[in-house]
């Protein structure tokens, strides 16, 4: 599915919300404190994050209130206090886009807090975010007029699957599986599309990640998409969504007669 809003931020507040825990006898023990300023600085984040802000000029005084809370609490080396270097670093990679500040504080992290659950998990983390780097650097040379990287693999009916076997055609290539729900919703606008211009050349490429072959090709019959399909049951391990850098779906790209990006991400009354 695709992601609006950043998830660290949005589950972050979640956990800080439910963290309370419970005393023997049954009572509310007073939540840490550093936890307790940190749901306050994620609400204020979480408020801008809403209202499209997107500079650190617009996170300033937030940034200051993130290096304030770690001073103040500097002598506990708790999951707590590591979790407002986190989120600080989170701030960085998915709200200003400001990934090599993010990634020096995940280094931080791991110096700083060795012995918590987050510091413990630093590897993991640079790893994904490397990843991520590398699927965002994919799909921004993937710009409108540009052409779109061929392959060679073979459809879910066995047949050979290629964009230059459409040469010609209007071709939508949508990354997509049948457990996504707005992959799902989006369905009618693209059979309507199909049935509407199928006649005079538009042609779909489907390219599954979903992982049970009985259960796409049952959708498949049922939902009466008859254009041909690429499913290798990696799920997002999916090869082609690794080479073209998809890391969440539904995505799309319209192609023209010669193999060039005339769109992206297209829905509804747009496609």
């Amino acid at each position: 599915m695709k992601r609006i809003l950043p998830f660290a931020l949005a589950a972050a507040s979640l956990l800080l919300l439910n963290q309370m825990g419970m005393s023997a006898d049954g009572e509310q023990k007073p939540k840490a404190q550093a936890r307790a300023d940190l749901q306050v600085l994620v609400g204020k984040v979480q408020e801008k994050v809403n209202a499209g802000k997107k500079t650190e000029e617009d996170y300033a005084d937030e940034l200051k209130e993130f290096d304030a809370l770690l001073l103040k609490h500097k002598d506990q080396k708790t999951d707590d206090v590591a979790q407002i270097l986190l989120m600080k670093a989170m701030l960085y990679i998915q709200v200003l886009d400001q990934t090599e500040k993010g990634i020096a504080l995940i280094d931080q992290l791991k110096k700083d807090f060795p012995d918590t659950s987050q510091g413990k998990k630093v590897d993991d983390m640079l790893a994904s975010f490397k990843q991520q780097g590398a699927a965002k650097k994919i799909q921004n040379e993937m710009a409108v007029g540009t052409k779109f990287p061929d392959f060679e693999e073979q459809a879910l009916d066995g047949k050979p699957l290629s964009i230059s076997n459409y040469k010609g055609k209007v071709v939508l290539v949508d990354f997509w599986a049948t457990w996504c729900g707005p992959c799902v919703r989006e369905l009618p606008n693209v059979i309507q599309a199909y049935e509407k211009f199928h006649p005079k050349g538009f042609e779909i490429i489907g390219i599954s990640l979903d992982q049970d072959k009985a259960r796409l090709t049952s959708f498949l019959e049922q939902r009466k998409m008859t254009w041909r399909q690429y499913f290798d049951s990696k799920g997002w391990q999916n090869k082609l969504a690794g080479k073209y850098g998809v890391n969440s779906i539904p995505a799309t790209y319209l192609l023209d007669g010669e193999g060039k990006i005339i769109a992206k991400d297209l829905r509804g009354e747009a496609l």
